[in-house]
């Protein structure tokens, strides 16, 4: 890709060189559109039958415009606030309070719908490429730009100037057509890559689940006990002043997907918790669906949120105790006894109740042993997956300033 990249590079500076030697004009946003308007209307009212769906600038991201979870009005609702600032065809909508500067382009498939806290700018486009002004504002540097210029509220905003008086380098259209072919197709292969990455990792993952259970099953001669009878939730408690961000684990510091934990960004300032100790398993216990659990290597503590599952028996290792319980079979059984709809918990006594297969304690070592390489194996590619991703993103960054970055024309 890189060698592709000069390539198109190489081609870009004959454009420039031929149709603009001595700079590119820039001009502010106010001179390169033909309307432009705050969407504020009044609240409508929503129902739940409506037809038009009703976007905030929440709905705005990378790009595009997301409607899942949108409120809906009416027909009638949105013909009488729409009458006189419709959303059209290849609007260009900015978010100007709470998620700040992010942009979409309004695609003629997605109307008719509605909404507000955003900006609408309706490019000329006989002088400014939609997909060149689409790779220009979102760059970093204009995110910055207007996050800094953002008024100091709680919620914070931006006010119409700080983006009528942006400049934007508007180089001649042939030179904004290449820069969106080489920019659409650098994305293009990053999705595709990332695609690939992510579909080899979910396959690894899958194989080892298979591998886990295959290993983690035993004939009629392998004693079963519940949990109940091999561990215990722990009984004992930590006091606030010795929890940090490292040792204090909430629900939600724990990774989902079994991906154990990261730091916690809040820390209680008093009170007594439940304290966990090394070989101790901490089991996320809200939303039992998102597979949270750690096996601890340090002291700490907790909230009820997390259960605290303390081996009793010198019967079972540890380890061996928690690659039963961070498999899907467990998870589908504690998702199975779940209470409540929008935030359902695990059952602690349903959880005590599951049950474990106990073979000898060599068994139990050659066992971790095996999973142990395979889930380092697995982890190797969770990690490389992300910096994979990152270093794709920091070329496509970087790609993206040299090519919209150029000597400004003077008179």
């Amino acid at each position: 890709m890189k060698i592709q990249a000069v390539i198109a590079m190489t081609k870009l500076d004959s454009l420039i060189a031929e149709l603009c030697p001595d700079g590119v004009e820039y001009k502010r946003i106010d001179e390169i559109v033909f309307n432009k308007f705050w969407l504020m209307p009044a609240t409508p009212k929503f129902t739940d039958d409506g037809e038009i769906p009703y976007i905030t600038s929440k709905n705005i991201g990378n790009g595009k415009i997301n409607f899942e979870k949108v409120k809906r009005i009416t027909m009638s609702d949105y013909k009488s606030i729409s009458s006189n600032r419709p959303v059209i065809t290849n609007d260009i909508l900015v978010s100007m309070i709470g998620t700040l500067g992010e942009v979409a382009c309004v695609d003629e498939a997605q109307l008719p719908f509605y909404g507000q806290n955003m900006y609408l700018l309706r490019l000329n486009t006989d002088i400014i490429e939609i997909g060149y002004f689409l790779h220009f504002f979102n760059s970093p540097k204009i995110k910055s730009f207007l996050i800094a210029n953002k008024n100091q509220a709680s919620q914070g905003y931006l006010k119409a100037n700080h983006v009528d008086l942006l400049n934007v380098p508007v180089p001649p259209l042939p030179i904004q057509r290449e820069i969106v072919r080489i920019m659409d197709n650098f994305t293009e292969f990053t999705e595709e890559l990332t695609t690939e990455l992510a579909t080899e990792l979910a396959a690894r993952k899958k194989q080892y689940e298979y591998y886990r259970n295959d290993l983690l099953s035993f004939g009629a001669d392998v004693p079963v006990v519940t949990l109940g009878d091999i561990a215990q939730y722990s009984q004992a408690r930590i006091n606030a002043d010795e929890l940090d961000t490292d040792n204090y684990v909430g629900v939600d510091n724990i990774l989902p997907d079994k991906r154990g934990k990261t730091i916690s960004n809040y820390v209680p300032e008093s009170g007594m918790f439940a304290r966990y100790d090394a070989d101790d398993i901490l089991v996320g216990n809200i939303r039992p669906y998102l597979k949270k659990i750690w096996l601890a290597d340090i002291t700490g503590g907790t909230n009820g949120d997390v259960l605290v599952v303390h081996p009793t028996s010198e019967t079972i290792l540890p380890k061996y105790l928690y690659y039963l319980l961070s498999s899907d079979l467990f998870f589908s059984y504690n998702v199975q006894n779940s209470k409540g709809a929008k935030m359902p918990r695990g059952s602690k006594d349903a959880i005590m109740r599951y049950m474990i297969s106990v073979p000898s304690l060599d068994e139990q070592a050659r066992i971790v042993s095996l999973l142990d390489r395979f889930d380092a194996l697995t982890t190797d590619i969770s990690s490389g997956l992300p910096a994979e991703i990152a270093a794709r993103q920091k070329q496509y960054e970087y790609y993206r300033d040299k090519l919209l970055t150029f000597k400004e024309k003077t008179e």
